[in-house]
């Protein structure tokens, strides 16, 4: 198999670090396929696939989805695109052992994952802000402090294993989320830039 060049991102953010809106502008300037776990998911569920419906039934008993269930989701995601020129990874990998399997799986594909960008927001100012999306969001998440701040311990405790993970690697990159959408955007740009 021939070796594709392609640029495999994991971009990383806490909660309302606003990881969407960047995503979005980066896969078109990028040409890369968004794969947000989260929509894939919701469309593995909703259409009722084998591996939506194995999800659900631990979903459905507030059990967390094992690791296996969700990189075999990310693995079709990652086949029915074989043409692409890389991907944004989005929400994964999310533990030390999706991000190694992760290597493993795209290895065989002769192509790595090229660097993890976290969007850097202080916590308060990340508080704030989905405080206001709650307001018009409808998200329930987002209207209560308490449940914000337990999200972000969540957060912090996955993020670190998988920062340290990554910089074993050279390949972790902090960038200040912090301003507007444009400036945040030029920062992530010049990092994109700089990885192959």
């Amino acid at each position: 198999m021939k070796f594709k060049h392609m640029k495999n991102i994991v971009l990383f953010g806490p909660p309302g670090a606003g990881k969407g809106t960047q995503a979005e502008l980066l896969k078109n300037k990028y040409n890369l396929v968004h794969i947000s776990t989260g929509d894939v998911f919701r469309y593995n569920i909703k259409n009722k696939t084998a591996l939506g419906t194995l999800a659900k039934t631990y979903m459905d008993n507030g059990d967390l989805v094992p690791d296996q269930v969700t990189i075999d989701m990310l693995k079709q995601e990652v086949e029915k695109n074989n043409q692409a020129n890389g991907f944004l990874f989005d929400g994964f990998p999310r533990t030390e052992s999706q991000a190694n399997a992760l290597d493993v799986f795209l290895t065989k594909k002769n192509t790595s994952i090229s660097g993890m960008v976290s969007l850097e927001v202080p916590e308060n100012l990340l508080v704030e802000r989905l405080l206001k999306r709650g307001e018009t969001s409808g998200r329930a998440d987002d209207q209560d402090e308490v449940k914000i701040r337990n999200r972000f311990n969540e957060y912090k405790e996955k993020t670190s294993i998988l920062q340290s993970y990554y910089e074993k690697q050279n390949k972790f990159y902090a960038v200040d989320g912090v301003g507007s959408i444009e400036d945040i955007n030029e920062r992530l740009q010049k990092v994109f830039n700089n990885l192959s």
